[in-house]
Order: structure tokens, then sequence, then C-alpha cells
């Protein structure tokens, strides 16, 4: 495995590897808790607003009469939350200080979302929609980074806010990880663009002002070049959304989109014509840390109250705590979740010393996948195991276990399935790779 030297590990203040943390980094968990616990638990109680979190989630979330989209309640409540996250500089922490962030690094992000989603169910760290009080602010810091200026001055601000809402259409009905064969095509009509073609999954699309469609522009099918970043006003003429795509985790905000010729202005284009996958690929080996980060939280949490509970439960005259039927798996899940836990700190230190040198992250991409793929089946494998050792109160909706599997489940299929980032690693290890 290829690392980078000892010095690396100073962008983690020296707290890497292992589950041991920094005192900088140490007070800012306890300074987002004391945030927490002031103003977003209280507000997680008033107004019945524990139904969203409660056996009612599912189905307080969603409405079944629209589609399956998440309910207007809803979603206003999260906006509270990340009003109220915003202004107290938590929501655009991992943004550059030029954008009112705190330059919050991979190490810094990775700890943040591993400790959220320990924590358990709740308003500030949502698993069906990616909702945080610390956000994921994808889209802002893609149109600072690649925008021209009129298109940082129209969307950067107001992407953060909430007050415009852009979501990413790569994904199509016959192409996912082989995005390089994409249909879609986008041709120059005088100095528009002419995009016919068809997306799918493309997440907030409901109340969406704008997509980030990707088109084919010039090469040919499976070639990196030539695909196109295009913004895309959601009430474009020609552009319909059909319908939505119920999944095993509900609400449901991923929708089909069809373009049958929908014009947009030269100026759309997003970064270079042609150079669309990088702008796709930016964020790729942050959002995969982040993402395996929140699966070791939310396992780490299925262990712990698995402990707990086994502790306390008494079957034929002794605590299941005794059992080793009971220990063993638990014990594997742990080791496991330390194991993961680690790399992911240690990959994280590395990719932010990448940075820092303004090397490509793509030199470990190969330790992310590692991170991810085995992040996500860590999860869902505590997931399962705490349903089993919780026995028929695991398996009801009124305990958190069956929503942390059905939320965490997808990203063994998404953004990279397990199979594409075990590819990932077998190209690196088999020297594949070029």
């Amino acid at each position: 495995m290829t690392t980078l030297d000892q010095p690396a590990r100073a962008a983690a203040d020296g707290a890497l590897p292992g589950s041991s943390l920094p005192p900088r980094l140490t007070a800012v968990l306890d300074e987002l808790d004391a945030f927490v616990a002031a103003e977003i638990e209280p507000l997680e109680q008033q107004d019945n607003n524990v139904r969203f979190f409660d056996h009612r989630r599912e189905f307080a979330r969603t409405d079944l009469e629209a589609g399956g989209v998440p309910r207007a309640e809803w979603e206003e409540l999260l906006g509270e939350v990340r009003r109220r996250a915003d202004a107290a500089g938590w929501l655009r922490y991992a943004l550059p200080a030029e954008l009112g962030g705190r330059d919050g690094g991979n190490v810094d992000m990775a700890v943040i979302r591993e400790h959220l989603a320990h924590r358990g169910l709740g308003l500030h760290n949502d698993l069906q929609n990616e909702h945080s009080v610390v956000g994921n602010l994808v889209m802002p810091h893609l149109l600072h980074l690649f925008g021209s200026a009129e298109q940082r001055a129209e969307f950067v601000e107001p992407l953060i806010t909430g007050e415009r809402r852009m979501s990413f259409a790569l994904t199509e009905p016959e192409h996912g990880s082989d995005a390089t064969w994409m249909e879609t095509r986008a041709v120059r009509h005088g100095d528009d663009w002419i995009i016919t073609g068809r997306k799918r999954w493309i997440t907030g699309v409901h109340t969406g002002t704008h997509l980030l469609v990707f088109a084919r522009t010039s090469g040919t099918p499976g070639q990196a070049r030539g695909i196109t970043a295009l913004v895309v006003p959601t009430d474009a003429p020609r552009l319909s959304v059909p319908q939505f795509w119920w999944t095993l985790n509900m609400p449901t905000d991923h929708g089909e989109v069809v373009l049958d010729g929908v014009r947009v202005p030269g100026a759309a284009v997003l970064g270079a014509e042609g150079e669309g996958l990088a702008v796709a690929q930016t964020f790729v080996h942050e959002n995969r840390i982040r993402q395996a980060a929140s699966g070791v939280g939310a396992a780490q949490f299925c262990i712990d109250r698995s402990v707990e509970y086994a502790r306390r439960r008494v079957t034929f005259g002794k605590p299941l705590a005794e059992r080793q039927a009971i220990q063993w798996p638990l014990v594997e899940l742990h080791t496991e979740a330390e194991l993961v836990r680690t790399l992911i700190r240690a990959t994280a230190a590395d990719l932010d010393e990448l940075t820092a040198r303004g090397e490509p992250a793509v030199t470990i991409g190969h330790r992310v996948s590692m991170c991810n793929y085995r992040g996500n089946r860590l999860v869902c494998d505590a997931a399962d195991r705490a349903m089993q050792v919780h026995g028929g109160m695991g398996y009801s909706r009124h305990l958190p276990f069956e929503h942390i599997y059905r939320h965490h489940r997808r990203y063994r299929i998404t953004e990279g399935s397990e199979e594409i980032q075990m590819r990932r690693v077998a190209g690196q290890l088999f020297g594949f790779l070029r």
C-alpha cells in the first residue's frame, strides 16, 4: 500500500492514525455537541417534531399522494436547522474561509461526520437525505472552483443558503458507473446548446431550481474527454420529470428527468467544454471518505447499543452478554470498526497533505476506495447484527436499526458501487492503472 511519509500526519495535528484525537479536534466536537444540545435538540422535541424520527418517521416525512416526495413541513424543518447551523458557524465548516467557512479539511470532516453519525438518529444529522448541521456543500464548492465570475455571483451564496438548489444529473437509465458511455447529447445551435437525453436518480429535483447536466458534446462513447457540464434551469421548456423512483428508504426525491431538445445558452457550461468529468470527479475522494466515516460512526452506534442491551437483557437466567454467540459477532464488528476508522483517518490525512502540496488525489484513490467499500459494508453488517441482538424489537421501527440499514445499504451501489471500488483497488494492486 502506497502511503505518504510520516510528516503527512501533521495535517491531523499528530492525532492519527487510530481513535485518539488532538486537543483541537476534541474541542471542535465539544463545541459542536454544545450547539446541538442548545439549538437542535429542543427543536427536535417541540411541535411533535419527534414524529420525524420515531416509528412514524417514513410516514411523517413522505407525501404519499405526491409521488412519495418529502413533505413540505419536513423540509421546512430541515431548512430551519440549516439556518441555525449557518448562524452559529457550523454549516459552512468545510468551505473555504472566503465563502464564510472554516477551511475544514478531510481529517476534520471525517472525524465530524463519524461523530455526528455515532450520535444516532436525530435532527442534527439525518441519514435519509444527507442533511447535517455541518454541511456537505458540494454544489457551492463546485461552482466556486469551476464557475465563471457570473456563475459564482449567481449561484454560490444562494446554493449555500438554500435559496437555490442544484441537482447532479449524471446517471442515466442505461449508464451508471460507466458514465463515459452516456447517451445524453448536447449539440451547438448558434451560441446555444441543445440537450437531448434522459437522466435517472436525480436527487432533489422535486424542489431544485437547476440541474448540473452532464452530456457528451464531442468524442466517442467510452472516452473521458468530450463530456461537458451544463447548468440547466428546471423550468426550462422541454424538460420534464415524469416520475420519482420509490426506494428501500423513503421518502424519495430521486427523479427521472427527460431533456427533449432543451436549449441553454453557451454561458451555461461549467468548467471547460469537454472536461465535464473533471467537475464530476473533483469531490469523489472527499465524498467517499466522508461517506465511509459516517458509516463507521453509524456502525459504532449499532455496536454500542447492542452491547448495552446485551448487558441488561436476561434470557434463561443470564445476561445475553455472557453468551459467546452474542459476544463474538460484536467483537468482530468492533474490531472491523477500529481498523476501518484507522484507515479512514490516515487516508484523510494523506489527502490533506496532497492538497497542501498541490498534488493529485488520484495517487491514493485505491485507498479511498478501500475506505469506502469497507465502511459501507461495515455499517450494513452492524445494523443487521443489532437487529438480531435486539430480537423482535430490533426488527421493529421503534428502534433505529432498520432505518440505518436501509439508508446505508444504498451506498454499496451509489456513488461508485463496491464492485467499482474493488476494481479500483485491483487496478492498483495488479498494475492495470496508468
